[in-house]
């Protein structure tokens, strides 16, 4: 009874943190170009708009809220085994792309890419990998499908980004472990980070002066990875994929259906008309001279004779 009422408390409030609103506006990309630009191995950077992606937002400080995996089409797969996981967590098509994410609700899953087609995404592609490695990144990722959702390191996370502390700083050692001394499942981050680190493929690594050698490569601890850190890694390529191409022989902005009403967007679906500037009267010198030549004439024609200041003191 008593656990059953919770896992329904624990699934409204899933419900509730993971709620998206519809897109306030179009995004500025081109999904069809996204989907024929991606490549398997692909890491894509998701801007959500739930409540947990605005939790997430605070305390890394960054759009990029959440993380996946493209893994490519289940057609593009050799190994039976691999088709066979992926079918045992999805129903698709053999053309469907696919990416693998770790969900709040769900763990770590698979979706399919057009899930996100009305988000802002960002492509993180691994630069220098070998196939053979990638085919292994994959491979790890597919095998860690069914693996739940780590809460806790997420709240773990706050605690070592926020400028304050919640729990003291000694006991970070023991926050990312479980009673067993096994690693704990994480969050969309954690996971794509670990399975790039089976292959020693860098992110961003501690660099370590050392003597003998000049310098020592550290992998750095999967579970303190964010979205972000795959944009700010120096060994991932962004790809970008405008809505309009930039190839083609008229420049690209020439091209934009630029709108002819002359409003301005303000955020938030708002469009204001500009504010007219007071055009200013410009004023010529001489007629102006002349103005005042004419009021000072006028203005001495009208004094009494006693105040006139250049009549003659002897008469």
């Amino acid at each position: 009874m008593i656990k059953s009422l919770y896992v329904k408390l624990r699934n409204k409030l899933y419900d509730w943190l993971i709620f998206e609103p519809p897109a306030p506006e179009i995004m500025p990309y081109d999904f069809s170009r996204l989907k024929y630009e991606i490549r398997p191995g692909d890491v894509l950077l998701v801007e959500g708009r739930s409540r947990i992606s605005s939790i997430i937002r605070t305390i890394t400080q960054s759009p990029w809220t959440h993380a996946a995996l493209y893994i490519g089409r289940l057609i593009d797969f050799e190994d039976e085994e691999i088709q066979r996981i992926i079918r045992n967590h999805i129903e698709v098509t053999d053309n469907t792309r696919l990416i693998i994410e770790d969900l709040v609700d769900k763990g770590a899953a698979i979706t399919p890419l057009n899930f996100y087609r009305e988000h802002h995404i960002r492509i993180c592609r691994p630069i220098g990998i070998t196939p053979s490695d990638m085919h292994l990144v994959i491979n790890y990722a597919i095998k860690s499908l069914g693996h739940p959702y780590n809460v806790r390191q997420l709240l773990d996370l706050m605690r070592f980004m926020l400028p304050w502390s919640i729990l003291p700083r000694r006991w970070g050692s023991s926050l990312f472990r479980t009673s067993t001394g096994e690693p704990e499942s994480g969050i969309c981050s954690s996971l794509i980070a670990e399975a790039f680190s089976s292959v020693q493929f860098p992110i961003l690594p501690y660099v370590k002066p050392v003597e003998e050698q000049g310098i020592e490569v550290f992998q750095r601890n999967p579970y303190l990875f964010t979205p972000k850190d795959f944009d700010y890694s120096p060994y991932f390529e962004i790809i970008k994929y405008p809505l309009f191409n930039p190839d083609e022989p008229l420049p690209y902005y020439r091209r934009l259906p630029w709108t002819k009403s002359g409003l301005l967007h303000q955020d938030d679906g708002i469009l204001t008309a500009p504010q007219s500037k007071p055009k200013k009267r410009l004023r010529i010198f001489r007629r102006d001279t002349a103005d005042e030549t004419k009021k000072t004439n006028e203005k001495n024609h009208h004094k009494p004779p006693g105040n006139n200041n250049n009549q003659d003191p002897s008469k």
